[in-house]
């Protein structure tokens, strides 16, 4: 008999433990980031897999999770699909890691949910100037590849002074 899939409750328990070390470029604990985006997709419209997607999103590129952890995982295939559509391989091109995201169903949405909290101007009003700015190319070049404009991104709902727009 397969084991039983995790729960969101579970993914989400996963994901702060495996992340509980890290903290962003502002020093603040990275499992904010991760609930920010399992959150920005959720309001989206999304669905289980791709919350418990948007919780394990940085695992496999940030390696507290690995590979082979995510192969044998209680997930569903799809997932796991989501989860690797969006690992950021080492040394692969933007545009490359760009189709990816766009070839795989689902995986867009937390994309977005993603560069909104990442590059939402509260968080990255703390950071230097020049990481800052670096930062901001970053992604709004990643928005280009992926065809969005910057009013496309899910807004970050976790800073009740900086709702967004609905």
């Amino acid at each position: 008999m397969p084991e039983p899939l995790l729960t969101l409750t579970e993914v989400e328990a996963l994901a702060r433990a495996a992340h509980a070390a890290q903290t962003d470029k502002a020093g603040r604990p990275y499992a904010e980031h991760l609930a920010a985006v399992a959150e920005g997709v959720r309001a989206g419209g999304g669905g289980p897999e791709q919350i418990a997607a948007a919780w394990l999103h940085d695992s496999v590129e940030d390696g507290v999770l690995g590979r082979e952890w995510l192969d044998g995982a209680p997930l569903t295939p799809h997932t796991k699909e989501l989860v690797l559509a969006l690992t950021r391989e080492k040394g692969e091109e933007p545009a490359a890691y760009a189709a990816r995201i766009l070839a795989t169903p689902g995986a867009l949405l937390i994309k977005k949910a993603d560069l909104a909290h990442n590059a939402d101007p509260v968080r990255l009003a703390v950071l230097e100037p020049a990481t800052r700015d670096r930062l901001t190319e970053k992604y709004a070049d990643v928005r280009r590849l992926l065809g969005l404009q910057v009013d496309e991104s899910i807004p970050d709902r976790t800073n009740s002074a900086n709702p967004g727009p609905n």
